[in-house]
């Protein structure tokens, strides 16, 4: 049996289409109220983590928080768990994403976090300008902001017009601007590359790359990412790219089984990575032309898992 611990509706057809076709029983759990009996043993078979750092943004503020706890409880028992507690950690928090990519040799943009009006405004100081802030804990790109100046940064803070967070954790970060106005994506799954994909930065930077992406501008609640078909587009990008084997051997050391990893090329010619998407949802449209249905190679890896554990 497949459990899905999962908190967006809108992603789940991909993924439930993908287990239906391997034909893996699954039972989907929704993240959000709950309880959890500690003296409790979970049911058997193989936990998938679909949980989204952006649940606060959809009314699911306690989401991630009782993720964590029950991660705990899944692991505590010696449950199998996709893109467990280790995983989970960096997914929902950037600054130890940029951590993890230092550890690994893997050039980042200068980041700071901070904490406070003016620890903020200490921090943006000791970047070279323009600068963007964003969430700690992310997603969807919410929370960048491009900003040209300190002064700029104190106007935007007191006016309100920037959130720090759902933790009031505030990244600043060093602006590396795409040299050919796009970010690469590099889709990664249990010890190898399935495909890379580019991001059209030019309106913003939310970039969810989800099925829901592609619905069109008359349902915008489903996401608030919608674009056109032609704003993800399938990369170049090779299994042998001196990147990959980088990012496969970070991936392995952290836990991490399921990823989407973001880079932008900047104008000094150097790729810079800045994002590990461990829930990382698969477009559709680039996938049709890569040849690779992400979801459905999930399910097929979570069947090969499953041949090796109860059902």
């Amino acid at each position: 049996m497949i459990f899905v611990l999962y908190e967006n509706e809108a992603w789940l057809p991909p993924l439930v289409a993908g287990l239906e076709a391997e034909e893996l029983p699954h039972e989907l759990w929704h993240v959000h109220h709950g309880q959890l009996d500690l003296a409790e043993a979970p049911p058997e078979g193989i936990f998938l983590n679909r949980m989204s750092p952006s649940s606060h943004t959809r009314g699911h503020g306690e989401s991630v928080d009782l993720t964590v706890e029950i991660l705990a409880w899944l692991e505590h028992h010696g449950r199998r768990v996709v893109n467990g507690s280790r995983a989970f950690a960096l997914e929902v928090s950037k600054a130890r994403q940029a951590l993890a990519l230092q550890r690994h040799g893997i050039r980042t943009p200068r980041t700071f976090l901070a904490v406070g009006r003016d620890k903020a405004l200490e921090a943006a100081a000791k970047l070279p300008a323009p600068f963007i802030t964003k969430h700690n804990q992310g997603g969807k790109g919410l929370g960048i902001v491009l900003l040209e100046s300190v002064d700029q940064l104190a106007a935007q803070l007191d006016a309100g017009a920037i959130d720090p967070g759902p933790k009031g954790q505030l990244l600043l970060q060093q602006y590396v601007e795409p040299a050919e106005g796009y970010i690469t994506r590099v889709e990664l799954l249990a010890g190898r590359f399935l495909y890379a994909m580019r991001s059209d930065t030019s309106e913003g930077f939310q970039l969810c790359p989800a099925d829901a992406c592609e619905v069109p501008a008359a349902a915008p609640e489903v996401c608030p990412a919608e674009a056109p078909r032609d704003k993800f587009t399938l990369a170049p990008m090779k299994a042998d790219d001196p990147l990959v084997d980088p990012y496969l051997k970070l991936c392995a050391a952290e836990g991490i089984e399921l990823a989407g990893i973001e880079f932008v090329q900047g104008h000094d010619g150097e790729r810079y990575t800045y994002d590990i998407n461990a829930t990382t949802n698969y477009n559709p449209a680039v996938g049709e032309a890569a040849g690779v249905d992400g979801m459905r190679e999930l399910a097929k890896y979570l069947r090969h898992l499953t041949a090796g554990s109860p059902a």
